[in-house]
């Protein structure tokens, strides 16, 4: 019998999650969507074959709803991640977990008193066939330990309702995690410089940034985010070792001669640079979610990505070097990142 969902949140990501489910993933079928906006709901629905609901809470509470994913406006996450795990019910949630770390608390409180872990965050990266290359290498201790790691996270462009503070809690949330994840430390303190603004941006944006991390074993990160450098898509990640240097590689793309000249297409958009990578991580999830629990990137990860982004935050208001405020790991997410 397939995995029955009910999605919350028939928004763009929704409607990508929704596709996977009943055109890519095996074992899934979406029984349920609920939106906001009712007649989005009910396209989406008719689209999946599913029964379009009026709010998140009887999507959870539907006895034939199985697992719930989570794609709604991210302030509200919280409130359907707890219903879900309060119903017994593991739950795909976007990032972020919560926007709010005190809300990620109560879900890693509420998950823990459950006694097995429900709750999955899409942080897709960790999926990706080169950064879990990346990955290897630096585990099997290729290059030696990790000391220092460059990172750069590129957008052709963002809409006017875009602010600075999403270059954090929207954009570099994502290599946050992966940072954490590939160097198994945590982050510890955050600082934000902003250099000489783009012309090509809306006057109330800060666009690019550069933000620096430390890890609490010493490593040093950069991350460059700027989101309207008009040219593509890049995702770029290069660690530095003792003994060698390890860095991401570029998609795969046939090289052109034409008109004199070589060349190699740039990719222009999230989806086509890690299409694979969310369809891996949704049939991950589909299939933890059968037997009942989660695995992948975890409510603890979640908080973390969110502890992070808040003293981010900070340090781009305060031009301070901000030390980021967080719990000690609970022993029920030892060994829970993959």
């Amino acid at each position: 019998m397939p995995l029955r969902v009910g999605v919350i949140g028939a928004g763009m990501i929704g409607q990508e999650h929704t596709r996977r489910l009943t055109t890519v993933v095996i074992g899934a079928e979406v029984v349920a969507v609920t939106d906001l906006a009712a007649d989005r709901a009910g396209l989406l629905a008719a689209e999946a074959g599913a029964r379009p609901h009026a709010s998140g809470a009887e999507v959870v509470a539907r006895p034939d709803v199985d697992a719930v994913l989570v794609t709604s406006w991210g302030p509200t996450h919280a409130e359907y991640v707890l219903a879900a795990v309060a119903a017994g019910k593991p739950v795909f949630c976007e990032k972020p977990l919560a926007t709010d770390a005190a809300d990620c608390l109560r879900i890693l409180q509420a998950e823990t008193a459950h006694g097995r872990r429900l709750v999955q965050v899409g942080f897709m990266r960790r999926y990706d066939d080169a950064y879990r290359r990346l990955k290897r290498l630096v585990d099997a201790g290729d290059i030696g330990a990790p000391l220092i790691v460059h990172c750069a996270h590129r957008n052709p462009t963002v809409p006017v309702s875009y602010t600075s503070e999403m270059a954090m809690l929207d954009t570099a949330i994502h290599e946050v995690d992966v940072l954490r994840w590939l160097l198994d430390e945590e982050i510890v303190s955050a600082q934000v410089l902003t250099p000489r603004p783009t012309r090509r941006r809306f006057d109330h944006l800060q666009d690019p940034q550069l933000m620096l991390f430390e890890t609490s074993g010493g490593v040093r990160v950069d991350v460059e985010v700027f989101v309207n450098c008009q040219y593509g898509y890049d995702i770029r990640c290069e660690v530095v070792g003792e003994t060698g240097v390890a860095r991401l590689p570029d998609p795969a793309r046939p090289a052109v001669r034409q008109d004199g000249r070589e060349g190699v297409a740039v990719v222009t958009d999230w989806r086509e640079r890690f299409g694979d990578a969310f369809d891996a991580e949704i049939q991950a999830w589909v299939d933890a979610a059968s037997a009942g629990t989660a695995t992948g990137p975890s409510a603890w990860d979640g908080y973390a990505a969110t502890a992070v982004g808040d003293a981010t935050v900070e340090a781009l208001k305060t031009g301070e070097t901000v030390p980021v405020d967080m719990e000690p790991r609970p022993s029920f997410y030892s060994g829970a990142q993959q």
